[in-house]
């Protein structure tokens, strides 16, 4: 299970973070895409550093090195430029990688390089105002081939849906807007991993 940072400032966050970590919470990505470099490291250094290993960036990767992060995500647009993944991380490469896809045609074209990518959006978002899918994700993955990343439904999952989703072929799931817009997130965290538990 994955949950995704809140993309704004948010009261009380770094705390949150942390009982998230403490509940269990295997791996947290930070997209905050207004952030500057300082900002970010700012932000990380306020993390413990013995929940840096469960840290994946979004952005700003050349940060992994100074605080001790050997996960990096790279966004479609940065998968598919010449210059991104993989040409800057030489090999043998400490890192395990990530990404995002929007088709099953995308994931299934993904090399060898990603531990799992995300497929999105599943349903409609919580976070994002008119983000819909586009085509019935859980048909698509009728198709899949690519069996060497694993698949994480990405957009709308909350405690009513986990179980269609997890039934329907994909791997694992991410959160976002169900915990960042929850009044508790932490007990809405704790509801959605108990259904995750029980596959």
């Amino acid at each position: 299970m994955i949950v995704f940072s809140n993309p704004f400032p948010f009261a009380d966050e770094i705390r949150i973070i942390h009982s998230l970590f403490e509940e269990g919470l295997p791996l947290f990505h930070i997209r905050k895409p207004d952030f500057s470099e300082l900002e970010m490291a700012q932000f990380i250094h306020q993390i413990k550093l013995e929940f840096r290993d469960q840290i994946v960036l979004h952005s700003y990767h050349l940060l992994a090195e100074d605080f001790g992060i050997n996960r990096i995500h790279f966004s479609e647009k940065e998968r598919k430029e010449s210059f991104g993944f993989p040409a800057r991380f030489p090999k043998p490469c400490r890192y395990n990688f990530s990404t995002s896809t929007h088709s099953i045609e995308e994931f299934n074209s993904l090399g060898n390089n990603f531990d799992y990518a995300f497929l999105s959006p599943v349903f409609k978002s919580i976070s994002k105002e008119n983000y819909l899918p586009k085509n019935d994700l859980f048909e698509a993955l009728k198709s899949r081939t690519n069996h060497k990343t694993k698949a994480i439904a990405l957009g709308g999952i909350d405690s009513k849906n986990i179980q269609k989703t997890i039934e329907n072929g994909f791997d694992d799931i991410a959160l976002l807007g169900t915990i960042w817009n929850n009044e508790n997130p932490i007990k809405q965290f704790k509801l959605c991993q108990k259904i995750v538990l029980s596959y």
